[in-house]
């Protein structure tokens, strides 16, 4: 595991085993959804201790140590003295309720409100789920013994054409719609909705479903990675991507 932190020297700080760290902490599992936390940190320029966590080689599986830090097990997860928390999202708002911030997080009534709230939850309600299934689709099929192969293959293949690819279609629709008036998910400036799409945006794109006929959100993607404080995060992760590298 590697310790990484944010704008504090690390050899004034100690971590005592079995001690609670008052300090805000991201626990960090490598080529997962806490990325986007990596850069709402970043973003909003607080101090934190970034923890990193490596997945088993063969399942892709988080460490027990991981496991044990929330109760579903799965990242991302912040402590923050006595507070454990896990989930993305809830984890944005925890963070904005503990740094306002009216660009990332538009206040009720703001014009790009209303764009910036249906993006923010379709990031995990339609998206990440869609991406999941696709992802857990492929190991499957990579990992299953070659005579279970020629069963489950067109069952996948059926699940792939007849629910997957047409779910993220119309969401990658709409994506082009909405970026073609503004730059941003959220608007005309970054928001907390772009941070939570750039997961499931990126591996949309590795997956094959951003392709010629979606120029904006090629362009989005682009504009994502040229954004300092993702630039950053992405030094801070080590990682040439922030997906899972199937």
């Amino acid at each position: 595991m590697d310790v990484g932190y944010s704008s504090i020297n690390l050899n004034i700080l100690k971590l005592i085993p079995g001690e609670t760290n008052s300090m805000l902490t991201l626990h960090h599992l490598e080529y997962s959804q806490s990325f986007r936390i990596i850069w709402l940190l970043e973003e909003l320029g607080v101090e934190y201790l970034l923890l990193k966590y490596e997945r088993d080689e063969k399942t892709y599986a988080a460490p027990e140590k991981y496991k044990a830090l929330s109760p579903l097990g799965t990242a991302p997860v912040i402590t923050d003295g006595d507070i454990t928390l896990s989930e993305s999202n809830a984890i944005v708002d925890y963070l904005l309720d503990k740094y306002p911030n009216e660009s990332l997080r538009p206040a009720v009534g703001a014009n790009n409100r209303i764009r910036h709230l249906f993006w923010f939850h379709a990031a995990q309600g339609s998206m990440m789920p869609i991406v999941l299934m696709d992802a857990v689709f492929q190991i499957i099929q990579q990992r299953v013994p070659s005579v279970l192969r020629f069963f489950i293959g067109p069952i996948l293949t059926m699940a792939l054409s007849g629910f997957v690819k047409p779910r993220m279609n119309a969401l990658l629709l709409q994506a082009e719609h909405d970026l073609e008036q503004a730059p941003w998910f959220g608007g005309d400036e970054l928001t907390a909705a772009d941070i939570v799409l750039s997961y499931p945006m990126e591996a949309a794109s590795k997956r094959g479903y951003i392709d010629a006929a979606h120029p904006n959100c090629k362009a989005w993607l682009q504009r994502m990675h040229a954004v300092p404080s993702f630039k950053t995060a992405a030094e801070k992760d080590g990682k040439e991507s922030m997906t899972l590298p199937l």
